[in-house]
C-alpha cells in the first residue's frame, strides 16, 4: 500500500501560484506583510493609551465612532478615485501618509502630559486615507494575478494579514507593558518606510478605458450594481451583521481585567488573527469549494457561536481558545468572500465595489467597537461579549433564510463568473503585470 500522506499534507497547505507567476504581487504581498506588523504594533497601543488616559471603556468605544464618518465618505468615494486614476499612484501616497500619522503618535506620546485628542485625530485621519488606499489595493489584485489563481491569492493575502496580526499584538502587549507606547508606534513608522520601498517598485496600473470619471454618479452607478447582484450584496450583509454584533476588540482591556490576566492582553489581541493564521496555512482547500456563498453563510454563524463562548467562560484559557476558533471561522469567511468578488465584478467597476466592500468589513467592526463599548459600560464586559456574538448567530441565520441567491451561488456555473473567465482568457498578458 502507498503512503500518500505527503500528497495530503501538499493539498492542505497554500497554492503559491500567484506568488511565484506575478512579481508585483510578490511586492505587494511583502509590503503588506511589513506594514501589517506595524499597524498591529498601533492597533494595540492606542486603546491602550485611551484606557490609560481616560479610564473609560465608552472612550475607548469611541474611536471606532470618529473612524466612522471618514470610513463611509472616503471608502465610498475611495473607489471611485481607484477606477479613475492610477492604483500605484493611490496605494504609494495613502501609505506615506499613514506612516506619518505614525509619527504624530509617537510625537504625542514623548510628550510629558500625552493629550486624548491627538488619539481621536490620528485615527479619523488614519480611516480616511485607509479608505481611499483600500479599494485601490484591492482592486489591483485581480490585474496582477490569473483569474483562476484568485482564491488562491485571498488565500496568501490572507496569510500574510494574520502573520501579522499574530505576531503585532503580541509583541505589541510585551513591548507596551515593558518598553512604554513610543517604542510600538516607533516600530509602526518604520515599517511604513519599508512597504514605501517595496510598493514604489510595483508597476504602473492605470484606468480602464470604460472607467467612469470621479463624480457621485460614479459612486451611484457602483451602488446599483452592487444591488442588482444578491449574491454579492449577501456577502456584504452576513460580514456586515458579524462585524457589528460580535466585535469584542474594543473591550478586551477590560476583559483581561475582569478575568485578572492583565498579562494576557496581548495573547486576546493575537488569538483572533492566530486562529486566520491556522486557516490560512492550511488553505489548499479553498480552491477546491465552488459553493462559496454558504460557506460565508457557515463561516460567519460560526464565529458568533464561538464569540458568544469567548464571553461566558470565566478561565483566560478558555477565552483565547473560543477567539482563536472564532479567527479561523472569520478567516473562512474572508476567503470565500474575496474570491466571490474578485471572481465575477468587471474591472471598470472593481474600484467602486472595493468601496462598497471596504464598507461591508470596515464599517461593521468600527461600529461593533462603539456597540461593545456602550454595552460593557452599561451592561457589563462579559454579558456584552456573549450578547453580541449570539445575537450575530442568528442575524446570519436570518439574512440566509432571506438571501436564496447567496446560497446558491456556483462558481462553476455563475454567469458573472464565465463572463469575466472568458474575458481574461481572450487577454492572457492582463493578469501578470510587473
Amino acid at each position: 500500500m502507498t503512503d500518500d500522506s505527503p500528497t495530503r499534507v501538499r493539498a492542505l497547505l497554500p497554492d503559491l501560484t500567484p506568488w511565484r507567476s506575478s512579481a508585483d504581487f510578490r511586492r505587494l504581498w511583502m509590503s503588506g506583510l511589513v506594514s501589517n506588523f506595524g499597524t498591529f504594533l498601533t492597533f494595540v497601543a492606542l486603546p491602550v493609551q485611551a484606557k490609560e488616559l481616560t479610564g473609560s471603556a465608552a472612550a475607548v468605544g469611541a474611536i471606532g465612532a470618529v473612524e466612522l464618518v471618514p470610513l463611509v465618505v472616503f471608502g465610498l468615494y475611495g473607489g471611485v478615485l481607484a477606477d479613475a486614476f492610477d492604483k500605484r499612484t493611490l496605494i504609494v501616497w495613502t501609505e506615506a501618509g499613514l506612516g506619518l500619522l505614525s509619527v504624530a503618535l509617537l510625537a504625542n506620546s514623548l510628550l510629558p502630559d500625552p493629550a486624548v485628542w491627538p488619539l481621536y485625530a490620528v485615527a479619523a485621519l488614519s480611516s480616511a486615507l485607509t479608505s481611499v488606499q483600500r479599494p485601490a489595493l484591492d482592486s489591483l489584485w485581480p490585474r496582477i494575478v490569473a483569474h483562476e489563481h484568485l482564491p488562491a491569492a485571498t488565500a496568501l493575502n490572507s496569510l500574510r494579514w494574520t502573520v501579522g496580526g499574530v505576531a503585532g499584538p503580541a509583541l505589541a502587549g510585551v513591548v507596551v507593558a515593558y518598553a512604554g507606547l513610543g517604542w510600538a508606534y516607533a516600530a509602526d513608522a518604520v515599517t511604513f518606510a519599508v512597504s514605501l520601498l517595496f510598493m514604489a517598485r510595483i508597476a504602473p496600473s492605470p484606468a480602464s478605458h470604460e472607467a467612469a470619471r470621479p463624480s457621485l454618479r460614479a459612486v451611484a452607478e457602483g451602488a446599483r450594481y452592487a444591488w442588482s447582484r444578491k449574491e454579492l450584496l449577501g456577502t456584504y450583509a452576513v460580514d456586515l451583521a458579524a462585524m457589528f454584533l460580535a466585535m469584542p476588540l474594543a473591550v478586551l482591556p477590560f476583559l483581561a481585567d475582569e478575568l485578572d490576566a492583565e498579562w494576557a492582553l496581548g495573547l486576546m489581541y493575537a488569538a483572533v488573527p492566530f486562529g486566520s493564521l491556522l486557516v490560512s496555512a492550511t488553505s489548499g482547500w479553498a480552491s477546491r469549494v465552488h459553493r462559496h456563498g454558504r460557506m460565508v453563510v457557515l463561516a460567519a454563524g460560526l464565529w458568533g457561536l464561538a464569540i458568544a463562548a469567548a464571553g461566558l467562560v470565566g478561565n483566560v484559557w478558555l477565552v483565547l481558545l473560543f477567539l482563536t476558533v472564532a479567527g479561523g471561522c472569520d478567516m473562512v469567511s474572508g476567503i470565500f468572500r474575496g474570491a466571490m468578488w474578485n471572481q465575477t465584478i468587471p474591472d471598470e467597476l472593481r474600484g467602486r465595489l472595493a468601496g462598497i466592500e471596504l464598507l461591508s468589513y470596515s464599517v461593521g467592526p468600527t461600529l461593533g467597537q462603539v456597540r461593545s463599548g456602550g454595552f460593557a459600560a452599561w451592561w457589563g464586559v462579559r454579558a456584552s461579549v456573549w450578547s453580541g456574538g449570539l445575537a450575530c448567530a442568528g442575524a446570519v441565520a436570518l439574512l440566509a433564510l432571506c438571501l436564496p441567491k447567496l446560497m446558491t451561488y456556483d462558481v462553476r456555473t455563475d454567469a458573472h463568473a464565465r463572463r469575466l473567465r472568458g474575458q481574461r482568457a481572450t487577454r492572457p498578458s492582463e493578469p501578470l503585470a510587473g
